[in-house]
């Protein structure tokens, strides 16, 4: 498994090695040993999620109300998408900053992306196909949403393609005003319930 520090602290991509014969192929996404080495901590799975996207579809920036926070583990495993990780983290020392990954059911790369952190993908083909694991149960009430097209992120969309949004993400607030709102989660908290919520701690 080979891993790299996203831009966003705290997160991270993870690229497994892919067993190929006659029959196919086999891949582990997701590698304790190896999680545990560059985050230090487990991941805790409490609900898988399993979306599939027409080509353009833009889902995101979504995040959770810190706590409970949810933490999220994301890969491709079908089609091809363009995932971004956006610090949403008052208090953070990346604070507003952002990597974008690009996946696919070729190299079944993933991402971890912290408590507070913001994410949000664009299917770059048809029946794309998108796998979590998160760290909490779904719960509407704490979920939020940032305009993944607010020109103050600098997101680097392809701009040449036709977007797709849900209402929810049309008419999602801007980053400064969902600041101003005090929507946003601060860093010591995320940190903090990240810490208290790893039953192996």
């Amino acid at each position: 498994m080979r891993t790299r520090r996203l831009a966003v602290v705290g997160g991270f991509e993870f690229t497994p090695e892919i067993h190929t014969d006659a029959r196919g192929l086999f891949v582990s996404p997701l590698q304790e040993e190896a999680f545990v080495a560059a985050v230090g901590e487990r991941f805790v799975t409490a609900q898988t999620n399993h979306s599939r996207s027409a080509r353009g579809v833009l889902r995101g920036l979504h995040f959770t109300t810190a706590p409970p926070g949810q933490a999220k583990y994301v890969y491709c495993a079908q089609g091809r998408a363009l995932d971004a990780v956006v610090d949403l983290r008052l208090g953070s020392p990346t604070f507003g900053k952002w990597d974008m990954v690009e996946m696919d059911a070729v190299s079944y790369r993933a991402v971890y992306i912290p408590d507070g952190v913001g994410h949000a993908f664009l299917a770059l083909d048809d029946d794309t196909v998108m796998s979590y694991l998160v760290s909490t149960a779904y719960r509407a009430e704490f979920e939020q949403a940032i305009d993944p097209l607010d020109p103050a992120l600098g997101l680097p969309w392809p701009y040449d393609m036709r977007f797709l949004l849900s209402e929810r993400d049309t008419v999602a607030t801007g980053l400064a005003e969902a600041q101003a709102r005090g929507m946003l989660p601060r860093y010591e908290d995320c940190r903090q319930w990240s810490a208290s919520s790893d039953p192996a701690r």
